[in-house]
């Protein structure tokens, strides 16, 4: 079976160690692959052990052979979800991130020594895949250990089934390995994931079998690192295609801090039984303002989460052109309580046309793994992260070609706002910003209104669960970076500068002003925006903003020839809210954004960055922005 890998340069410690593995197992099909995740006699339930020195036999998983697909299960609640502490840099290129050694004290290097060493003595399987997808991805390799198949299944299911023929003799740009039991043996039982980067190769070790870290963000950190060193990046971020009831198609990527809609932007529209739209309740009064809508777009998803904007698929058009970074989507399904929520995806999850990969879902050896029968934690509450990796093949309508994008939205999470309880909760229903202002969004990605992220700090959830906001980074996708802040904030004004026919928009969710809104105000933007043909807007229904830093507000929104409430626009006008309120969370969003820009004034920012980064240090007009960046209405 080695020989199979003659044609793959691997480092001479990597090849040395697959040479020394008394059986390597290089699967044909996926299907092979998918058995081996039940243990070579391919049994109805399989553990995942190891050997651990002064630990005896650790369980690491179970896996349950189930009718459309396996149910993973870890014993521990904490092996579950990503801990958002977890990545550590080996190398000394340049980071902002946690290095190995500041750590723990001393060099990776023994680590790594120690593992390959390790997964010589191990019976391996070893699979080929392209970070970044099939066609515009860079071939890759994982090294696992043959029990921890289902790994390797979720793996391969995420990033695309490719076999070494089909690839072609190759030098992996990036290669993973997957050691369980060195979490115990070397970190007091957390998870590690340590990145180990050259100019050519990003190595990811992987000490732990949650494929949250690794398989999935692992994998995302793969394809910053190269993109930075090739000048494009991989947005996190979701983006649809809207089809009017007219045939009007507009293509919109949404960002934004984990929380921020992302996943909804390519979810319907939720209507009340009689087919009402609730837009929006009243905090203070409890009044509920329902909208009509007779028929609502139709939604074709381009991607989930891991947007590519690759070099190669740019085009002369003006726009960001995107792919879907991934050929399988880790669908997260907490939303889902009971049958009937989501019929299509649950027709897909339950009838898929090959079997899928669940966790954190209960399973039961031969019967249906159901997305919303969630395993239950230690303290008898759901696992607040159950997840299926469902290939986008099965998505339905999804699209699968490079899409110039037209509008790029931003969601934010707000609590409520009123007279006597202000906060930052003052967005308006959607805002048009100018570049400058969407890159100084998306440099900070503020989270708040108690987040239920699963990858937040005990500090952030404390902030966040007092009414505070915390930053998740440029773009949103800082914490998978393995980089530093200032180049990854360069790589996304170029990218910005560079699309200047694409068009910005900030919208909420969760509350505008006095009115709780979920994701309501998020589709109707989406709806609108949409009607207007690319997200055109004419310039005499623009109008500054009170707060500078949400740009433009609109002074009448009509969807299906109903008109939105103004006070949904510009929610100082609420008769809850009011100037002084409004001000006041202003300029708790005004002071949060001048704490976390100063770190980017360093001599190695964008001068046009720094330019911006000053505007707002300054207090500058929405004017100031204009003239830096002018708006493409």
């Amino acid at each position: 079976m080695l020989e199979l890998l003659n044609g793959v340069d691997l480092p001479p410690a990597v090849a040395e160690a697959l040479k020394k593995a008394p059986k390597i197992t290089i699967p044909a099909t996926r299907a092979e692959l998918y058995e081996l995740s039940l243990g070579p006699e391919g049994a109805d339930t399989f553990e995942v052990l190891f050997q651990v020195p002064n630990n005896g036999v650790v369980k690491e998983a179970d896996v349950v052979r189930c009718r459309n697909g396996i149910a993973v299960n870890y014993p521990e609640d904490y092996m579950r979800r990503r801990d958002p502490d977890c990545m550590r840099v080996a190398d000394d290129r340049p980071t902002d991130k946690p290095r190995f050694k500041d750590k723990y004290g001393y060099d990776f290097a023994s680590v790594k020594q120690e593992t390959l060493d390790w997964l010589a003595e191990q019976e391996l399987i070893v699979v080929p895949f392209k970070a970044g997808g099939l066609t515009y991805g860079s071939p890759s390799l994982a090294i696992v250990p043959a029990n921890t198949a289902f790994f390797a299944t979720a793996l391969v299911d995420l990033q695309g089934w490719v076999t070494l023929d089909e690839i072609g003799p190759f030098t992996p740009r990036s290669i993973l390995y997957a050691a369980p039991p060195f979490r115990h043996t070397h970190f007091d039982g957390r998870q590690v994931v340590v990145h180990d980067r050259t100019e050519t190769l990003h190595e990811i070790y992987a000490y732990n079998l949650y494929p949250g870290p690794s398989a999935k963000k692992g994998v995302f950190s793969a394809l910053l690192d190269i993109g930075e060193t090739e000048g494009w990046l991989t947005a996190h971020a979701s983006s649809v295609r809207v089809t009017t009831p007219y045939d009007n198609e507009t293509v919109i990527m949404h960002e934004g801090a984990s929380g921020g809609g992302k996943s909804e932007m390519c979810q319907d529209i939720r209507r009340q039984h009689d087919g009402r739209i609730l837009l929006g309740t009243n905090v203070v009064t409890d009044e509920p303002y329902f909208i009509n809508l007779a028929e609502s777009s139709a939604l074709a998803p381009v991607t989930d989460d891991m947007t590519l904007c690759h070099i190669d698929i740019q085009n002369e058009s003006g726009k960001l052109v995107v792919a879907d970074a991934e050929d399988g989507w880790f669908v997260r399904v907490d939303n889902m309580q009971t049958y009937g929520e989501d019929p299509l995806f649950e027709r897909a999850v339950i009838h898929p046309d090959a079997p899928l990969v669940f966790f954190n879902i209960d399973g039961t050896p031969n019967a249906t793994c159901l997305p919303w029968e969630h395993t239950l934690d230690s303290n008898g509450k759901p696992c607040p992260n159950p997840r299926v990796v469902i290939p986008r093949r099965m998505i339905q309508d999804v699209i699968g070609e490079p899409t110039e994008v037209d509008i790029r939205t931003f969601g934010v999470r707000q609590p409520a706002c009123t007279r006597n309880g202000s906060s930052y909760g003052i967005m308006g229903m959607m805002h048009v910003v100018p570049p400058a202002l969407a890159w100084l969004w998306r440099l900070i990605a503020p989270r708040g209104d108690k987040n239920p992220s699963i990858g937040e700090t005990k500090d952030e959830k404390k902030t966040i669960n007092s009414g505070g906001m915390v930053s998740e980074g440029v773009g949103s996708y800082w914490p998978f970076s393995t980089g530093t802040k200032v180049a990854a904030a360069n790589l996304l004004l170029k990218q910005i500068v560079d699309s200047p026919r694409t068009r910005y928009v900030l919208t909420p969710n969760q509350h505008i002003g006095a009115y709780k809104v979920g994701f309501t105000a998020e589709w109707l933007t989406r709806e609108y925006l949409a009607r207007r043909g690319g997200g055109k807007i004419k310039a005499d229904n623009l109008t500054p903003a009170r707060c500078a830093l949400f740009g433009y507000a609109l002074k009448e929104v009509k969807i299906d020839g109903q008109m939105i409430r103004p006070t949904f626009l510009q929610p100082e006008n609420q008769s809850q809210v009011g100037v002084e309120a409004y001000d006041a969370g202003a300029k708790i969003v005004t002071d949060f954004f001048k704490s976390e820009l100063k770190q980017f004034l360093t001599d190695d920012l964008d001068p046009l960055g720094r330019q911006i980064i000053e505007v707002c240090l300054r207090d500058g007009t929405l004017e100031d922005y204009l003239e830096l960046t002018p708006l493409y209405v």
